[in-house]
């Protein structure tokens, strides 16, 4: 059995500039995997909240005074899986602004329920990749 921690590998990757304290919301059932993105983005400066499942991921943004810039979700979950917290974040217009990358094992994403997600990262999680999607999704957030 492969472990969380050589699932995502801990490669040296940027810091977010100064001043760029973005929050990230990531919402995946592994535990492991969950602690371990936390961590890394932490380490890099990034302000991190967590969540189990997709139900979880919606009643926590329905209660937070301002919302994560981005989210990095899972889409195998039990209670609320990816697809349908991504039908339920569309029923809100706060939470359908926020961009949100698929972070997934799977191999069969059906790239058609996504809507508006901005990237898929598989896993293993490449934590340079990673900054990378978040660095873009949140430029493309801040264009006009």
């Amino acid at each position: 059995m492969v472990s969380a921690k050589s699932r995502l590998s801990n490669e040296s990757s940027p810091i977010p500039a100064p001043g760029m304290t973005l929050k990230i919301l990531i919402v995946d059932d592994d535990v492991d995997i969950r602690e371990l993105l936390a961590e890394l983005l932490e380490s890099r400066g990034f302000d991190v909240i967590t969540a189990a499942n997709g139900l979880e991921a919606i009643d926590l943004l329905k209660s937070m005074a301002a919302p994560p810039s981005i989210i990095l979700l899972d889409l195998m979950m039990p209670v609320m899986d990816g697809y349908a917290f991504l039908e339920e974040r569309k029923k809100v217009a706060v939470l359908a602004s926020i961009p949100v990358a698929i972070i997934t094992a799977g191999h069969g994403v059906d790239r058609n329920q996504l809507g508006s997600a901005g990237a898929v990262v598989k896993k293993p999680i490449d934590p340079l990749r990673l900054v990378n999607v978040i660095d873009s999704l949140h430029a493309s957030a801040q264009s006009p």
